[in-house]
Order: structure tokens, then C-alpha cells, then sequence
């Protein structure tokens, strides 16, 4: 898809990765919808824009997701990307998870999304045009210890991506997945419960434009599987060439290692 004049709702839009992907898509010619929680921040962040508009969601109520879709379609008629970027940390080993920190974060990396494709998928089917860019982690492709719940959550979203791109292919609508590894956001400053240890890993955290550049790669190719690299590239999970590339930028880890996103 020709970024240009297309209409982009970015969740998380706030800071981080969500941000970085704002200012990217709006320097390629899209009219962004920002959705976050913290209202002052998306206002700064339309403000800076030339084409922008700020929507403060919670995107855990499926009520205010709907609304947000909405608002969008209102303002500009159509809905052309969703770029599902809302998620959470749980950085806990499994003997120690509370499973009310995982229900949580399930809500938010899993669910949310979910319902975010749902209320986009009519807008975009209608016009049979679309796509939609689900941020998951270099997490769900390697085992780590202490991501055991953080993972199961990114690997349910990565499954909810797959079996969403074969049933809105047909509508002309586009699913994909992009996996960030260590990214330098506030994103360990906001874990759900459990920390990110000091000296864990040896990997130089990746500026967050490196994370919207292959989102927007994501969004022009089509491409259902990208990791965030420099260039960004399109991985088959699972196969010696995506392993490689994430094994030949760490180390081996530690007990309780962790990524970002």
C-alpha cells in the first residue's frame, strides 16, 4: 500500500515506538489518528503533526476502541491502517506469575487488539482496502527465561495475525506482524510486574524509528512476518534465516533476561 494520503490509526501513540511511527507515517503523507491514554501527550504530539488527530483511548474498553474507529471514519471517511502497538511487559519467572498480572497483559497485547481489527475490518472491507500491522516481540520467536507469560501473550497475538490475514485477504485487507527486539523506550519503566536486569543482555537498545521503519515496511509490502532490523526484513518464524538473525545480535542470556518491546 502507497502510504501517501492514506488514514493511519496508531495505538500507543503517545511516545516509544507509537510516536516514532507517527512522525514517520506523517512525513510519508498520512493523516495519523493517535490513540493513548495520556491525552497532554497526544495533543503534543497532533500539535507537532500536519495532518494529525488526537483520540484518547483506553483501548482495553472495547467501547472506546469502537469509538475511536468511529471518530475516524466521521472526521475522514475511511479508516486505510491500523497499527495495533498497545502492549505491556510482564518480566516475571513462571513459578513467580500471578496470573492476575497475566490476565491483564493478556488484556491489553491479545484482546485489544483483537477488538481493534473487528471494528476496522468493516471500514476497510467496504472499501476493500486495508492493512493492518500487529507489533508483537523477538520474544515469541526464542525462549527466554523469565518472559514465559510475556511470550505466551505475543504468540497468541502472532496466531490471532496469521489466521487474520487469511480471512480478510480476501477483502483486501493485509495482516501483519512485526517483532521489535531491545528498543530504547519507556517501556521497562512500565512493566506490568518484574524488571529488566541490569546487564541482562549486550545488545545496544534500537532506536524506536528502526521499529517504525519496518512498520511502514510492513504497511507498503504486505509482508505478513518483518523484524525490526536495519534494513527492516521479511522472516519466515521458525526458519534457520529468522533464527540466525536474531541469534547474531545477542548474547546468550542470563536467567530473567528480557526484551523490549
Amino acid at each position: 500500500m502507497d502510504i501517501d494520503d492514506t488514514v493511519c490509526i496508531i495505538t500507543r501513540a503517545s511516545s516509544g515506538i507509537g510516536a516514532a511511527t507517527a512522525r514517520r507515517l506523517a512525513r510519508e503523507g498520512a493523516t495519523v489518528v493517535l490513540a493513548a491514554r495520556r491525552a497532554d501527550r497526544l495533543h503534543d504530539l497532533a500539535g507537532e503533526l500536519p495532518r494529525a488527530l488526537a483520540v484518547p483511548t483506553d483501548v482495553t474498553v472495547a467501547e472506546q476502541l469502537e469509538r475511536l474507529v468511529a471518530r475516524t471514519v466521521e472526521t475522514y471517511g475511511r479508516v486505510d491502517v491500523l497499527v495495533n502497538n498497545a502492549g505491556q511487559g510482564l518480566h516475571v519467572p513462571l513459578m513467580e506469575l500471578d496470573p492476575a498480572d497475566l490476565r491483564a497483559v493478556f488484556e491489553l497485547n491479545v484482546l485489544a487488539p483483537l477488538v481493534a481489527m473487528q471494528a476496522v475490518s468493516p471500514a476497510m472491507r467496504a472499501r476493500s482496502r486495508g492493512a493492518i500491522v500487529n507489533v508483537s516481540s523477538a520474544t515469541s520467536l526464542r525462549v527466554f527465561p523469565g518472559l514465559g507469560g510475556y511470550a505466551a501473550t505475543k504468540a497468541a497475538l502472532n496466531m490471532l495475525s496469521q489466521v487474520g490475514r487469511l480471512e480478510l485477504e480476501a477483502g483486501g485487507v493485509s495482516v501483519s506482524v512485526v517483532y521489535p527486539s531491545v528498543t530504547a523506550t519507556e517501556f521497562h519503566q512500565h512493566l506490568r510486574a518484574g524488571a529488566l536486569v541490569a546487564g541482562a543482555w549486550s545488545i545496544t537498545p534500537d532506536p524506536p524509528e528502526l521499529a517504525a521503519a519496518a512498520i511502514v515496511y510492513a504497511i507498503e509490502s504486505g509482508a505478513p512476518h518483518v523484524l525490526v532490523s536495519d534494513p527492516p526484513r521479511s522472516i519466515v518464524p521458525g526458519s534457520d534465516d529468522a533464527w540466525a538473525a536474531l541469534l547474531a545480535q545477542s548474547a546468550s542470556p542470563p536467567r530473567r533476561a528480557a526484551t523490549d518491546p
